[in-house]
């Protein structure tokens, strides 16, 4: 039940309370001096105080009302708190009104606009220690996550990601192939780390391919290696990322590029933990720990017949699904200023008000990699120590979207200025744009937009 305190020296005061809050169905329990309140709200579940200015010992000058303010106000300071008083001081309740008093009323009090007052600060005490209470949640989860795995120095805010590392950190000590599905940027390759981290294997080293970066022709020859001569230009035998992962973790990033004579090899491997180098008939035996991600749709490709099933089964022992950053609100502020300090142009920076509504409305097709990238170009061109929404170049229409997620359409100029950012790299500028690298090509000849 909603309860209100009323301390005052004047017991008339309270019962005239108690009868006009019981019509509200609003509880009210009574002190007679600051001493008394102080104790009653160390026992009691008040959702608002409606105090005397002046008491006893001193009936005008406000001076124990003021103190006994400050005592709830450092015990409790979200609760709300009405001042009441019969010698009204214009001064003191401007002083007071600044250092966090919810309202200053004289006696005799209007009951309307007292009702009206106590209900609306009700309702939002409520609201306030709820949201309180959800944030101390959500930092108590944050510290326990902490304490139980080495989080690799990953920033989060939001229950999302909460979740993808508690179960990432679980899996982390099972021996088991493990999937990481999300979109391009949205920090599959962090969540491996965490689970490299976390393993059985965490001295061991941790090795990655891009399996999307390479050309077809090669990519077998840097799973397992090639002995001289195995194919034009292999003047000498190379190791693989196989070998260079032998009792550590091999992370397989954009798993659904790798081809079908190799994904045939790759089952082997997990199978077996051996293989042979391209050009040579010798098996090699490796214990390594694979992690693979992906960006695809695995059982779309499965039903074309562009992925093994087989195969796909082996590496999904595990799945981990990473949401893209237009779902985890609650990462994008914690993200931005992590982002923003660590940028040496960004120290003594911080992120204005529009700044921070502009974060929020944008819907990162790009994810966490777009929004680094944000923050670094803020940093370079903001002039002031505030950087304000201009200071992003963060599409108007975007800005000002409400945060909907829904992904719109890049245009030439934003294709040409992620191209421009990415130096020409079309799987950066790809997962900038929060397209596969495919889905560029066709945009690139469509638009007639040449690819150096």
């Amino acid at each position: 039940m909603r309860t209100v305190l009323v301390i005052d020296d004047n017991p008339a005061v309270a019962t005239a309370l108690d009868l006009l809050f019981g019509l509200r169905e609003i509880r009210v329990v009574t002190a007679q001096s600051p001493e008394q309140g102080l104790e009653l709200l160390a026992r009691e579940d008040v959702g608002l105080v409606l105090q005397d200015m002046n008491f006893s010992a001193d009936t005008t000058s406000g001076q124990e009302g003021v103190a006994l303010f400050r005592a709830i106000r450092a015990r409790h300071p979200d609760l709300p708190i009405i001042l009441l008083t019969a010698w009204t001081h214009l001064d003191t309740a401007v002083d007071l009104a600044k250092a966090g008093a919810a309202d200053y009323l004289a006696k005799p009090w209007d009951d309307q606009k007292l009702l009206a007052s106590v209900e609306n600060l009700l309702e939002l005490g409520a609201s306030t220690r709820e949201v309180s209470r959800l944030h101390e949640q959500r930092r108590k989860r944050h510290r326990d996550l902490e304490a139980r795995f080495d989080l690799r120095g990953l920033v989060f805010g939001s229950e999302q990601l909460a979740a993808v590392i508690e179960l990432a950190g679980q899996v982390a000590r099972a021996d088991v192939p493990v999937l990481i599905t999300g979109p391009n940027g949205a920090g599959k390759e962090k969540i491996a780390e965490i689970v490299q981290a976390n393993s059985a294997v965490k001295a061991g080293p941790f090795v990655t391919l891009n399996c999307g970066a390479m050309p077809t022709e090669l990519i077998e020859a840097e799973l397992f290696g090639a002995d001289a001569g195995a194919y034009t230009g292999a003047n000498k035998s190379r190791e693989g990322k196989f070998e260079a992962a032998d009792g550590g973790t091999l992370f397989l990033d954009e798993i659904g590029n790798l081809p079908p004579a190799g994904q045939m090899k790759l089952l082997r491997v997990l199978e077996t933990g051996r293989f042979e180098r391209l050009g040579s008939n010798r098996e090699r035996q490796v214990s390594v720990r694979v992690i693979s991600a992906t960006n695809a749709d695995l059982a779309t490709m499965i039903r074309d017949g562009r992925f093994r099933e087989d195969l796909y089964y082996r590496l999904n022992t595990i799945q981990i699904d990473i949401p893209p950053l237009a779902e985890r609100r609650d990462d994008v502020l914690p993200l931005a200023r992590h982002f923003l300090q660590a940028n040496p142009l960004g120290a003594g920076k911080r992120l204005g008000e529009d700044a921070e509504r502009a974060l929020l409305g944008h819907a990162w097709p790009g994810n966490v990699r777009e929004l680094r990238n944000t923050l670094q170009r803020a940093a370079l061109l903001a002039r002031g120590e505030v950087i304000g929404a201009a200071d992003l170049g963060l599409p108007p229409a975007s800005a000002g979207a409400g945060g909907n997620g829904a992904v719109e359409e890049p245009d030439r100029a934003a294709i040409e200025a992620a191209l421009e950012r990415s130096g020409g790299v079309l799987a950066q500028a790809a997962s900038e744009l929060g397209l596969s690298r495919q889905a560029l090509y066709r945009r690139l000849d469509r638009l007639g937009i040449k690819r150096d």
